[in-house]
């Protein structure tokens, strides 16, 4: 029996490059049959990007490349990943859970009368067809949802599935180019670059996070964090008490109402641990956590924990990574 297509909406920057988690799309896609890329990109673009989706396992490519001005929101995205639905009956759909890949699985689930599993932290396949997995009630337990019947489009928290797909020799089809979905459609009536340079690893794809909360006592303690961060080459994290106190900026805030991040070592500085804050972080595979309340509710998920003063045990750290180093 041949293997099912799994169709996987990989979104491109500015520079033409393929997102960090496209990787972990189609290797999460693969696990469920024969990965099919679907990639919108500006003209002249959309070949460097599919040869890049074959790297990462996409068995078939289809690109709709759309003008540099194009001003509407998600709309040729959908567009592409409607007529690539067309063109090959998928079994199930697999976006990123971030801002355009949730209104793209909204929107093309009206249009299909497919159902949508949000935010899953994982997929596999049973004897009647796709499943996917979820982390719900701050991470306390683990849930499964499968469609009724039809597709299943899946919305995939980046970090969440370890599984990477083989190269393979894309075949890459151009798709018609992208007419409007929606006459109704949001669009961008200005847009200035935000450029931020940085050492450091994208929070959402980092293998290892540091996060720093209010236990720090000030944006100045907050660099503790920031320090650890470098010396073992992680993403830098903050708990939503330090963001709201000023120590960080919101960009960095882990949570409920942040980034939800799933590494594979995440260490908590000073953070008490609130639920909130542990629904962002509860799937990381170790966490490591330090604070001086031994009631702290964040040693109750920690795998490893270390009751004391971080501004003691974080430096003589810091200085048992730079003496490996050397």
């Amino acid at each position: 029996m041949a293997e099912q297509n799994i169709l996987v909406f990989l979104p491109v920057l500015p520079s033409g490059e393929l997102v960090g988690s496209s990787a972990e799309l189609l290797g999460a896609a693969s696990l469920l049959g024969a990965p099919v890329g679907v990639i919108c990109a500006p003209v002249g673009q959309g070949q460097a990007a599919a040869q890049a989706a074959g790297e990462f396992g996409a068995v078939k490519v289809f690109i709709a490349e759309h003008d540099d001005d194009a001003t509407e929101l998600s709309a040729p995205a959908l567009g592409a990943v409607a007529a690539a639905w067309e063109q090959v009956s998928p079994e199930a759909v697999l976006v990123p859970h971030d801002i355009e890949g949730r209104d793209i699985a909204a929107r093309l689930a009206v249009r299909t009368r497919s159902a949508v599993a949000a935010d899953a932290v994982g997929v596999h396949r049973d004897t009647e067809g796709v499943v996917a997995e979820h982390s719900v009630y701050g991470s306390a337990f683990t849930t499964e949802s499968a469609p009724t019947h039809g597709t299943l489009i899946i919305t995939l928290r980046e970090g969440a599935v370890d599984a990477r797909a083989e190269a393979a020799a894309a075949q890459v089809e151009q798709l018609d180019p992208v007419e409007s979905v929606s006459a109704a459609a949001a669009s961008v009536t200005g847009f200035t670059e935000n450029v931020e340079a940085s050492t450091r690893p994208d929070l959402r794809g980092a293998k290892i996070v540091v996060s720093g909360g209010r236990g720090l006592g000030s944006k100045e303690g907050f660099e503790l964090a920031e320090q650890l961060a470098d010396a073992l080459g992680a993403g830098l994290g903050a708990s939503r008490a330090a963001v709201d106190a000023g120590y960080a900026p919101y960009s960095l805030q882990v949570g409920q109402t942040g980034v939800t991040v799933a590494p594979e070592l995440y260490i908590a500085l000073g953070i008490s641990g609130a639920v909130q804050h542990q629904a962002g972080m509860q799937t990381a595979k170790t966490i490591v956590a330090i604070n001086k309340d031994p009631e702290a509710p964040i040693f109750d998920i920690a795998d490893f924990g270390i009751v004391g003063d971080a501004f003691e045990v974080v430096p003589q750290l810091i200085e048992t990574l730079k003496a490996k180093a050397q």
